[in-house]
């Protein structure tokens, strides 16, 4: 639904203005003629999608997601229309942000358009996934079953997010106290223990003088070191919104020593996983491979997927388009040619989602464990180099003044 405000004549001559909500601009105009005889104009009201509630969520999350699908399935097996199921879970979200969109949502059902419709006119966060297995489910007549592998699709991903998300809290942790440490060494007190040993006149150690150097150089020229770090990163994030960014950083992030196999993972699980689920809803093949393309986690796999839909209109199996991926792992390729061939390929791609999903999650426990005693050897090379730096030349200097004496 949208607001539009009007002006109107009744049926005594006086001119009135309002406010109605409307789906398009001609069924505002209808309402209206109901009451009032004469409508002088009718235009959309501006900036109300700029308005922002304080506590309302940025995002729709994963696990809001799922729980809506759960009791979307519940609630249509159970026999109650579409237009009402969806007034009731408005009422029952906790989530405020869907709660706005399923409330909007219900009076475009109310007024006779198809849920998918909209959900996708009132939510633009809702990820497009979610909103076109609900939409083939409609087209299909399994509307039920769409939201049961849509609740299935986003508690697996939440699953996964919410275990690395915790995993990292740790590691975070102690960097950015490591961080602040290096910090307050360099700048506090590095600088005073320089006082202390210029004053004695003596030569200072090669480590104290490099100390003494980057010290120096921090304490100066911090703001130029903030301004730097701000310029290269506004430079990565605005070439990271192009389309040769969004492809050559998501080819990086396969690269990537430790994390690279998590990515390359993390994405064949997902690919996996919103095939089938779109194919479950009775989704043709090259949309899904379509929608799978645009929500991929790395734009090089989106890339391949996208790729491939021209191959299969001219005949190809979805196994033989994707042979040649460069980013898709093979084994992937190779159980959807095996599923295809069996003429079970949503089976085919919940199994290998699955497996790609507990390898994914086994990489992430593998980097985390590596990464905390990481950090923890780069903190104390750090501590121990500074130590060194700051003791050696009072070493010298004691034992020198104990010979003299």
């Amino acid at each position: 639904m949208q607001t539009f405000k009007y002006r109107a004549v009744a049926k005594d001559g006086r001119k009135v203005k309002g406010k109605i909500d409307a789906y398009d601009e001609f069924e505002a105009i209808n309402s209206i003629r109901k009451t009032y005889p004469v409508v002088e104009f009718v235009k959309p009201v501006k900036g109300r999608g700029l308005h922002i509630d304080l506590n309302e969520p940025l995002w729709v999350s994963n696990k809001t997601l799922a729980l809506t699908a759960g009791r979307f399935a519940i609630m249509l097996q159970a026999g109650i229309p579409v237009a009402r199921a969806v007034e009731l879970i408005a009422v029952q979200c906790g989530d405020r942000l869907m709660r706005r969109y399923l409330t909007a949502a219900s009076k475009d059902v109310a007024a006779g358009f198809s849920l998918a419709d909209g959900l996708q006119r009132n939510g633009k966060k809702i990820p497009p996934v979610f909103i076109e297995t609900v939409r083939a489910g409609e087209e299909s007549g399994t509307i039920e079953q769409s939201f049961k592998s849509l609740e299935t699709y986003y508690s697996r991903i939440n699953k996964m997010q919410t275990k690395v998300r915790q995993a990292l809290t740790y590691p975070a942790i102690v960097l950015a106290l490591a961080i602040v440490v290096i910090a307050v060494i360099m700048t506090v007190l590095v600088p005073t223990m320089t006082e202390t040993l210029l004053s004695f006149g003596s030569e200072l150690p090669a480590v104290t003088k490099a100390l003494i150097a980057v010290s120096g150089f921090f304490k100066n020229y911090w703001y130029a070191v903030l301004a730097a770090l701000a310029a290269v990163i506004a430079g990565l994030t605005l070439y990271g919104r192009t389309e040769r960014g969004k492809l050559n950083f998501s080819k990086l992030k396969i690269k990537m020593p430790v994390t690279g196999k998590i990515a390359k993972h993390n994405a064949a699980a997902q690919t996996a996983n919103t095939l089938a689920t779109l194919l479950d809803a009775g989704m043709s093949l090259t949309k899904a491979l379509g929608i799978a393309a645009r929500v991929s986690s790395l734009r090089c796999v989106g890339a391949e997927l996208g790729g491939a839909i021209a191959k299969i209109e001219n005949g190809m199996s979805l196994g033989e388009a994707l042979a040649d991926a460069l980013y898709i792992p093979p084994m992937l390729v190779e159980m959807i040619a095996v599923g295809e061939t069996s003429g079970n390929l949503s089976e085919a791609l919940r199994t290998a989602g699955l497996y790609y999903y507990e390898e994914a999650t086994a990489a992430s426990d593998a980097a985390i464990a590596v990464l905390e005693p990481a950090i923890t050897v780069v903190l104390g090379l750090i501590v121990a180099f500074v130590v060194i730096a700051i003791y050696v030349p009072m070493f010298s200097m004691s034992s020198g003044a104990g010979m003299a004496y």
